[in-house]
């Protein structure tokens, strides 16, 4: 009998992990972490679990005929060898019918915390090496906030989002007003890209509200912040209208910063004639938000008074993006904050995703991570993450994006490696209907996920504890050695392995592999990560001894103002521009201005969304949201999850008066549905969240087209699949009205 125990490194945190005989067999928390998350807990069942992809497999229907009724008929397996030799061919015969253009690289890159076995970086050096292929702007979660804050305050946003933002200390020695549009969600701040090995944000709450910091929770569920905070349960997608009734009172009542506007904005005035109604002849008052959000005007005044005369920090949440007009409440925060002319101060100003991800809130020098070449994509075409389905369906038909307008490409050829777009898209039933255009679809995948299930070929890969790796989030101060724990389940192989076989068999072999095996590879990168290190100053063991001591706390902790990046500016915005055109905040933009969007003008409006409860109707008149879940990340591990008893439907959210209207109790058994699909869900009726809302997780696995149920509660049979606007095209997953039921 052998045993052992190692540490290791995921999105969720690092954990313990306990082998026997082969198999891992239990889960423990890392020592070092206060808040270590329970999601480890299924690993041993997930892992080993009968949904394992066994062999390569081929739809046996594809084999025959090409047929593109994807989801239907079974697969053949294949040796390795024949399954790599009829990939190889298929993506060959594209390229030379249709060109790289008709390649789409869909690859999320959540599937593994480890540098090199980053699913997404392998899977794009593969198709550069080929040739290249149509690539994805932006993510789910972030990707109108990606096209629109660059610009209002500059390019490098993203820097901002995960390097330059105020570190939880000094909102704690500073921020005497929090206010948390969206709220701050310690469920979220869980898991973060490559890894968040303190989970801090808790106690860090603890610490606000001891010292007496007003810590205001504006969202429809109470559980979207810490238990302790003050809640405004605002009507969801009103979230501007809020904004747009305090600046209205900063404006007309003298609490707005002229000279923090006059020095460090542009198109104040164009926005001020907007707010006072001067250009439509709707002031933007109290009296008239207060019917749009449901919050009092007197309420609003009193908080728009307390912003003004204490220090106050503007936090957005990524939610707020993920809906039709989600552009605004990001720009509008940004310019409620410069009214309030506390932006560059210590704990004020605004701020973005804290409790989104693990790292926002935590304070590092930067480290460059440790990255394996994508090498150069020959093809420039790219188009929004949240617009697949519309690519699919709608080839050479022009749209528009960020003041750009050209045709969708003609995808024939799929390949999918880390990821599953029938977890994050919307509109699954459409998006199903959408996969069957391309001719071939390819997935690399541990388990039958839904996506797998819709493919042609199924190369079944390697878990990350079936395999060596490097741990090192940017957004993290531990670095890991990531031991393979246990041989591949099944037939697996390294992402790696599986594209270094096909890039061979397509004459680029040597471009992808370099000469080098997966065990070249690592200590290749992580050479080069310890030699930028040693230049900062900083000492890390060599390869072998990084093995052997399996992981290490970095010296990396930095004081904020180390940090900031609008300090600096804030000091002497000519000596510290932004990166906008007039390198001043951007109220109005005359670059979006130019692009003549009706559904996003040159600065921040209130647009109602199609769908909100300011347009329920009997037939859908509750609005559903659908947050990340509690018990995995996205749809990661569901396999295991879903065999627990009682786990299956996901829970709804639902209010008391609204299931007691609906002759709902606890744990009843409900169909939620709308004229896009309906999911199986089970009653969880709760007080923590606002009337007319519900709220039902992301994460269930989609189930089988056709039927009249989504029988495991997946919300995106019900979300709308439209973009942001014209300028973000980002995800709208939470512009959804639905009505809910008993089933059956």
């Amino acid at each position: 009998m052998t045993k052992f125990t190692k540490v290791t490194s995921s999105h969720w945190g690092a954990f313990e992990v306990d082998v026997e005989d082969g198999a891992i067999v239990a889960t423990r928390p890392f020592a070092p972490d206060p808040g270590p998350h329970h999601i480890p807990d299924i690993l041993p069942q997930a892992v080993h679990h009968r949904s394992r992809v066994a062999r390569p497999s081929i739809r046996r229907a594809w084999l025959a005929s090409r047929d593109r009724n994807r989801g239907d008929g079974d697969y053949v397996e294949l040796p390795w060898d024949e399954a790599l030799d009829i990939a190889a061919t298929e993506i060959g015969r594209i390229r030379q019918e249709h060109g790289n253009e008709a390649i789409f690289g869909g690859s999320y890159g959540w599937s593994s915390a480890g540098r090199f076995h980053h699913a997404q970086s392998q899977a794009h050096r593969f198709l550069n090496a080929i040739g290249g292929y149509v690539a994805s702007f932006g993510s789910y979660s972030t990707g109108c906030a990606q096209a629109i804050m660059p610009h209002v305050i500059g390019k490098n946003f993203l820097a901002y989002l995960y390097e330059h933002q105020d570190s939880y200390q000094t909102i704690h020695d500073h921020t005497e007003t929090l206010v948390m549009f969206g709220g701050i969600n310690p469920k979220n701040s869980k898991v973060s890209m490559g890894g968040v090995s303190e989970h801090v944000t808790g106690p860090w709450f603890e610490r606000f509200l001891g010292k007496g910091m007003m810590c205001l929770n504006v969202s429809p569920q109470r559980v979207d912040a810490p238990e302790g905070c003050d809640w405004l349960p605002v009507r969801p997608a009103s979230d501007t209208a809020l904004m747009l009734a305090l600046a209205h009172v900063l404006e007309t009542e003298g609490l707005a910063d002229r000279a923090f506007l006059d020095r460090c904005t542009v198109g104040y005035p164009q926005f001020r004639r907007y707010l006072l109604g001067d250009t439509d002849g709707l002031p933007k008052t109290p009296e008239w938000a207060a019917p749009l959000c449901d919050v009092s005007p007197d309420r609003i005044r009193a908080l728009a008074r307390r912003m003004a005369s204490t220090r106050t920090l503007i936090t957005v949440a990524w939610s707020l993006q993920r809906g039709e007009h989600g552009e605004q409440p990001y720009w509008m925060a940004t310019v409620l904050a410069a009214m309030l002319g506390q932006i560059g101060l210590p704990g004020g100003g605004v701020g973005f995703g804290y409790g989104a991800i693990g790292g926002v809130g935590k304070s590092f020098r930067g480290m460059r991570g440790m990255t394996f070449s994508q090498l150069t994509n020959p093809v420039g075409t790219v188009i929004p993450v949240a617009r697949i389905g519309d690519m699919l369906r709608h080839p050479g038909e022009p749209y528009d994006f960020n003041g750009k307008r050209g045709p969708y490409p003609d995808i024939r050829l799929v390949y999918w490696a880390g990821g599953n777009p029938f977890h994050h898209h919307q509109d699954l039933n459409r998006l199903h209907e959408a996969w069957t255009k391309p001719e071939t679809v390819i997935v690399n995948e541990p388990w039958w996920t839904p996506t797998a299930k819709r493919a042609d070929i199924v190369f079944p890969a390697t878990t990350p504890y079936e395999r060596e790796d490097i741990g090192r989030s940017p957004l993290d101060d531990y670095l890991f050695h990531m031991p393979r724990l246990i041989a591949p389940v099944g037939e697996a192989r390294d992402d790696y392995a599986i594209f270094a076989g096909l890039a061979e068999r397509l004459g680029a072999g040597d471009v992808f592999t370099e000469g080098r095996t997966a065990d070249d590879w690592l200590p290749e990168l992580y050479g080069e990560y310890r030699r930028l290190a040693e230049e900062q100053g900083i000492a890390l063991p060599d390869y072998a001894g990084l093995k052997a001591q399996n992981w290490l706390k970095l010296p990396i902790q930095a004081d904020d103002s180390e940090r900031s990046l609008f300090r600096p500016f804030r000091d002497d915005p000519e000596t510290a521009p932004l990166g906008t055109p007039s390198g001043r905040i951007e109220i109005f933009s005359e670059t979006i201005a130019g692009f003549h969007y009706d559904d996003c003008p040159g600065h921040p409006v209130w647009l109602p969304p199609q769908e909100w409860l300011g347009t329920a109707t009997a037939e859908a008149p509750l609005h559903m949201v659908s947050p990340q879940p509690s018990d995995k990340l996205h749809s990661q591990l569901e396999c295991a999850l879903a065999d627990v008893e009682g786990a299956r439907p996901e829970r709804l959210v639902i209010h008391p008066d609204d299931a007691a209207a609906r002759g709902i109790r606890q744990d009843d058994l409900l169909r939620v549905y709308n004229a896009r699909g309906a999911a199986r869900a089970r009653a969880q009726v709760s007080d923590g969240i606002r009337p007319g809302v519900v709220a039902l997780p992301t994460g269930a696995w989609f189930g089988d087209p056709g039927g009249n149920i989504d029988p495991h509660g997946n919300p995106n049979v019900l979300t709308l699949d439209v973009g942001t606007s014209r300028l973000g095209q980002g995800c709208s997953a939470h512009t959804a009205l639905v009505q809910v039921a008993l089933d059956g």
